[in-house]
């Protein structure tokens, strides 16, 4: 059992948690800068960015992905501030225009490729491929002290975790910059700190993250990370620091529990097939967020300033 465990469940449950850990923990910052769909916006743009460098690179790897996410999120900023401009609309519609187009442009490309040397389709952009990431070479616990046997990891895994640890150490770096001029822009600024351009990296960072996270976990669990588990953790709690730490311990049950639902939920209800990972651990996230509205302490005080 504990064999067929760390072969077929431990990589996919491990990715989950590193994917949710790095969406987490800026979504904490987007949502308190009322931000939260920033990350709805990042994970639409990122589908033709990664798209086109496909087309281009012929392969699905880490560094073209990345540049061809940062190249349609440039051309999403332009065209934002062209029709905010040139229509006087307002940016809140004008966002909503432009990564609507820009998905659907990626979901066109996708079906009008030949994607079949690798895993990219409509159904991996939105889903990913969670579960097809075993660990092949396993035979166990002892594995993991086996350098032949960890050498055969799915590339996902590493790639997730250097992510993940970056952004966990980039929010312990610039954690007092980033409390200051989230709360208090105008002081901020008056004490010199470049307060747009701790912005800018904000959402890069962020971009970053969903980058990485998006071959393996799919746009549904970027999306639900940048907000349900930081949002649910503004619910319970009137502390950043201890929002940041209640943020990442939800966005782990949900990858946890997700996963454990996805392939067994349906078995113990009497149905014979399981379901989709990605989806389930969306779900359970907003099931999280949803008790939080009914039973956090800070519910009703969703305006009040964030302490230290």
């Amino acid at each position: 059992m504990g064999a067929d465990f760390v072969q077929f469940s431990l990589t996919p449950i491990l990715i989950g948690i590193l994917a949710a850990i790095a969406c987490a923990l800026p979504g904490n910052f987007l949502i308190l800068r009322r931000q939260a769909l920033i990350g709805d916006a990042i994970s639409h743009v990122v589908l033709p960015g990664i798209v086109v460098a496909f087309l281009v690179t012929g392969t699905v790897a880490a560094i073209p992905m990345l540049l061809g996410a940062g190249a349609a999120a440039l051309v999403a900023v332009v065209l934002i501030e062209a029709i905010r401009r040139l229509g006087g609309i307002e940016p809140g519609a004008a966002m909503g225009v432009v990564f609507t187009a820009l998905f659907a442009g990626g979901v066109l490309l996708l079906e009008q490729s030949d994607t079949s040397r690798v895993h990219l389709d409509v159904e991996h952009a939105l889903m990913g491929n969670l579960e097809t990431l075993i660990w092949l070479r396993a035979e166990g616990w002892g594995s993991l002290l086996d350098p032949v046997a960890l050498a055969s990891l799915p590339p996902e895994l590493p790639r997730m975790a250097v992510v993940a640890a970056l952004i966990a150490v980039l929010t312990l770096i610039f954690w007092r910059p980033l409390k200051l001029s989230t709360f208090d822009e105008g002081f901020a600024r008056a004490i010199g700190l470049p307060v747009s351009l701790i912005g800018l990296a904000l959402v890069i960072t962020a971009t970053v993250a969903a980058v990485a996270a998006f071959d393996a976990v799919g746009s549904i669990i970027v999306i639900a990370m940048f907000i349900c588990p930081p949002a649910a953790a503004r619910l319970l709690t009137n502390s950043l620091a201890a929002q940041v730490w209640w943020s990442v311990a939800l966005a782990m049950l949900s990858a946890i529990l997700g996963y454990v639902l996805a392939g067994y939920g349906p078995l113990w209800l009497g149905f014979s097939n399981s379901v989709s990972a990605a989806g389930m651990i969306a779900t359970v996230s907003g099931v999280i967020l949803g008790l939080a509205c009914v039973v956090g302490p800070y519910r009703r005080r969703v305006g009040v300033a964030v302490g230290a």
